[in-house]
């Protein structure tokens, strides 16, 4: 297909209207539900916000996408998109628009608008930056949002118990979306090809950065594959900025089943050894040994900061405004890199 540029072309309202550049810069890793969530909290706090994007699902209408057309799964590049539009009747508008879901007997049952219109915009681009870039002004999103690898990818666990008549064997289980629900003890992951490139652009918000948020998320399906990208990895030790890991709300059922808050820490530390944190933020209500998380924070160069951040209603789901609250406290806290506020 013939390509052309689309870049005359831009949302009627600006991404970042009336916000300055004393805000911190932040970049916030993860995918899915738990990178809305925290996307969702720090757009109300700084202006100046990069989301990094796990590309290996392969579930729904991302995984047939990209069993169609060979493109990246964009279904969480586009929640992400959607977590950045703005409370106002254009962003709600939006908003609505991408995650909607067709209903039909055909091939576009269950596919997503906003899934369409990246992969449109890719194929005629050419460029999956410049795409994304913009469908955020399109949609006039409070930040930028970036693939964390220019391939698509392929999660593989290794799993003990797996098959339940065998509890003490390892078994490699394929497919994120697989991996999500697996039976069994999730032991390690690894990405296919195993040293995928990252997205320059990707790596470079990482290094100019004042904070980095990674969390929450699907532990060993969304926040942990962006360690297991050499470049980012290397970006995320070598970066001057502060880094926080949000824990989740609870385990995520099949993946980390059983999994306590100081687990969670361990596994993150088994695949980035030599990866530290700043502040380990977690829900006060959701941590029932304090001393048992201290520690294993402390393994990561890192200090416990308890805070409520879940949502009233007993769901495990946290509250953007609560969480808002939490990021800036540790923002403002922990020392500063840049000149805002």
């Amino acid at each position: 297909m013939a390509r052309r540029s689309l870049r005359h072309l831009a949302g009627p309202r600006g991404a970042l209207r009336g916000l300055t550049s004393k805000q911190p810069k932040v970049v916030a890793l993860g995918g899915g539900m738990g990178l809305s969530a925290s996307l969702t909290a720090l757009r109300r706090i700084t202006g100046d916000l990069t989301a990094v994007v796990t590309v290996a699902d392969d579930g729904g209408s991302s995984g047939r996408l990209r069993d169609e057309l060979g493109v990246l799964p964009p279904g969480d590049l586009r929640k992400a998109l959607a977590a950045l539009c703005g409370d106002d009747e254009w962003g709600r508008t939006w908003a609505q628009v991408i995650q909607h879901r067709f209903e039909s007997r055909g091939e576009l049952h269950e596919h997503a608008v906003g899934n369409l219109l990246i992969v449109a915009l890719w194929e005629q681009l050419g460029d999956h930056v410049q795409a994304l870039d913009l469908v955020g002004k399109l949609l006039g999103a409070h930040g930028r949002v970036l693939p964390m690898s220019a391939v698509p990818l392929e999660l593989r666990a290794s799993v003990r118990g797996h098959d339940p008549a065998r509890p003490e064997e390892l078994s490699t289980v394929r497919g994120q979306a697989t991996v999500a629900l697996t039976r069994g003890e999730v032991q390690e992951v690894h990405l296919v090809p195993a040293d995928p490139p990252a997205v320059p652009e990707a790596v470079q918000a990482v290094l100019d950065a004042d904070w980095v948020v990674l969390g929450p998320g699907s532990w060993f399906s969304s926040v942990i594959p962006h360690l297991l990208v050499p470049e980012l990895l290397e970006a995320l030790t070598e970066t001057k900025a502060r880094k926080v890991l949000s824990l989740n709300l609870a385990p995520q059922p099949g993946e980390t089943d059983g999994f306590s808050p100081q687990r969670h820490l361990e596994v993150l530390g088994r695949h980035a050894p030599k990866l530290t944190f700043d502040v380990v933020l977690a829900d006060q209500d959701a941590v029932p040994d304090q001393d048992s998380l201290s520690e294993a924070a402390d393994q990561l160069g890192g200090k416990v900061e308890l805070a409520p951040v879940a949502a009233a209603g007993g769901a495990p789901r946290h509250d953007p405004e609560l969480l808002a609250a939490a990021y800036d406290r540790i923002f403002r806290m922990h020392g500063r890199i840049g000149p805002w506020r």
